[in-house]
């Protein structure tokens, strides 16, 4: 047996099918993926892959995280200087290289592929980020495993493919969805010795693989984001040693080999920088970075405490909606090894992210695979709550539905000047998803709700990143400007920007762009053929002056409009292009 908490938790690992062949064939369905590890494994990946694939090479690149992350990749490529790390002339010491070792793996495989313009395509970029959500999700069934049914296991890997919060990290090319999979997978491993170590061994693998799994995760959290990782395994452990009054299973994971193997893989490259930089790695990355946002709301991302439990109804859609109703069994549970586990994994990290100052939605992504694990042993075991104020929560799932639509709807007629066919559509199916799985979750229970909910999720991606998002071109004026540049047939173009300053821009126009004012803008027409000049609307009257001042000969283009929706404000930008030779 495989134990979340008390008696009426207890979960055998190959409990019967569920009989219910009605409720569109959803009985049928999680019976057969769950009838083995292979098929439950596949389901998976088919539904990660239509969680996070729509929109995936047509979305623009995100302004600023992402392009500075996939401009920093690209000069490495650029310059073959693999160790270092810079956006244009900047040093960017905040993230250790591991994602950019991968961005440039795939941009070169694509590029030796014979690709056009992969170096420019955000989507490559964005593929390790897309294989760390699969991963991810595949990790978060094999660490349940450890804990619930084979059945709940695909229930929470599923709960985890279909959530908000991982749909928009698999997207952008960045650190945070490779994070989530390493710490999954180290989390899982440790969750394994502990269970070794209380006489509940859950699976037959091996003490010596389930240390190996964990440290080389550890390794590969480090180089992925510094030491995050260690924050996260860190106070789960603490939390455990605490409860318990021993750390004796601490040796389930082999630290006298397990150490040296970890610094083994993460030392070379971290010596290399350091040579290179003096320690202002170090200065950058823990002074600059970390402590910064632990002490205070960095780049304007201060919030107050509860922050992170009122956006979780929202980013861990629909898993989220149950949460509620499992909470009582889980309490019940808390002092059973399993439980205690899971607990230890969520509460001290959730509560240290709550107490920090700055926080964005993503910083707790790592702990949803914890509690989606709780909710779906908690439904597996029939112990949700049946309290009616509970119930009535579940109208969540149609109202957030039926919210996202709605903004969905109005951002293609506001912003894109027209309602697509396809957000329409998609949007609709979504909302009769969610009120069925509102409106029948008494009836069929639970898990049909889940799963009907879960659709609704897939619907919204669709109508989100496959619909709406690639045909707002307004929320993207760096595309505009390049294509422009692209398009005036030279073969060396170079720009200058003033006024609109967004990673972008430099990602797509190249990394010799610079960046001005109007007056200059004007001047740095003058120094030769094949220039651009980008001039926000604001700067427009200085760079006219300054260019009939010096004479300067140039061409205007379009003007491009749109919203930069890092700034918050619309904007006007006017091109212009050397005459000059």
């Amino acid at each position: 047996m495989k134990r979340v908490g008390t008696a009426d938790m207890t979960i055998i690992a190959e409990p019967k099918l569920w009989k219910g062949f009605s409720n569109w064939g959803i009985g049928t369905l999680t019976g057969f993926a769950a009838a083995s590890h292979l098929r439950a494994v596949a389901v998976l990946a088919v539904i990660s892959l239509a969680s996070f694939l729509p929109g995936f090479f047509q979305i623009p690149p995100v302004d600023r995280d992402e392009p500075r992350f996939a401009q920093a990749t690209k000069q490495m490529i650029e310059t073959g200087d693999y160790v270092d790390i810079r956006f244009q002339e900047e040093t960017r010491y905040k993230k250790p290289i591991g994602i950019y070792w991968l961005q440039a793996a795939v941009v070169e495989m694509a590029a030796a592929a014979g690709v056009p313009g992969a170096t420019t395509n955000i989507g490559f970029y964005r593929i390790p980020s897309l294989i760390g959500a699969i991963g991810a999700v595949l990790a978060t069934y094999w660490a349940a495993l450890a804990f619930v049914s084979r059945r709940a296991a695909l229930m929470a890997g599923a709960m985890m493919a279909t959530s908000i919060l991982l749909g928009v990290e698999a997207r952008l090319a960045k650190t945070d969805a490779m994070l989530l999979l390493t710490t999954v997978a180290a989390l899982g491993a440790m969750a394994r010795a502990y269970l070794m170590e209380q006489g509940d061994r859950p699976t037959t693998m091996p003490p010596l693989a389930v240390a190996a799994v964990f440290w080389s995760a550890i390794a590969a959290g480090i180089l992925i984001k510094g030491p995050i990782i260690l924050m996260f395994v860190g106070f789960a452990a603490a939390t455990l040693i605490a409860a318990d009054r021993s750390a004796r299973w601490l040796w389930q994971l082999k630290p006298l080999i397990g150490v040296p193997f970890a610094l083994a893989l993460v030392m070379p490259w971290l010596i290399a920088i350091l040579i290179r930089t003096g320690g202002s790695f170090l200065t950058d990355a823990l002074g600059e970075d970390m402590f910064a946002k632990v002490t205070g709301g960095q780049e304007t991302h201060g919030m107050p405490p509860g922050f992170y439990f009122v956006v979780f109804w929202e980013t861990f859609f629909p898993g989220a909606m149950l949460a509620g109703l499992a909470a009582p069994a889980v309490w019940r549970a808390r002092t059973e090894p399993g439980c205690k586990v899971l607990l230890a994994w969520v509460a001290p990290a959730w509560i240290a992210f709550e107490l920090v100052p700055t926080k964005l939605p993503h910083y707790v992504l790592p702990l949803y695979p914890a509690l989606a694990i709780l909710i779906a042993g908690v439904i597996d075991s029939h112990s949700l709550s049946r309290n009616r104020w509970l119930v009535r929560g579940t109208i969540w799932w149609f109202v957030m539905m039926m919210v996202v639509a709605l903004l969905l709807i109005a951002l293609q007629i506001v912003v894109g000047q027209r309602l697509g066919l396809w957000t329409w559509s998609f949007g609709a199916a979504a909302v009769i998803f969610s009120l069925f799985a509102w409106l029948l979750y008494e009836v069929d229970g639970a898990e049909a709700s889940l799963v009907r909910a879960g659709a609704a999720s897939l619907m919204v991606a669709f109508a989100a990143y496959g619909a709406t998002f690639p045909a707002l071109h307004g929320l993207f004026p760096s595309v505009g400007l390049a294509n422009y540049m692209r398009s005036a047939g030279c073969a060396d173009p170079v720009a200058v920007t003033a006024g609109f300053h967004e990673p972008s821009l430099v990602f797509l126009a190249g990394t010799n762009t610079t960046h001005g004012v109007g007056s200059s803008a004007a001047d740095f027409l003058l120094g030769g053929p094949c220039r651009f000049a980008f001039v926000d609307s604001r700067q427009e009257r200085a760079f006219v002056q300054r260019a009939d001042a010096i004479g300067l000969r140039y061409t205007t283009g379009p003007r491009i409009e749109g919203f930069n929706f890092s700034s918050g404000q619309a904007v006007t930008i006017a091109t212009y292009r050397s005459e000059r030779g």
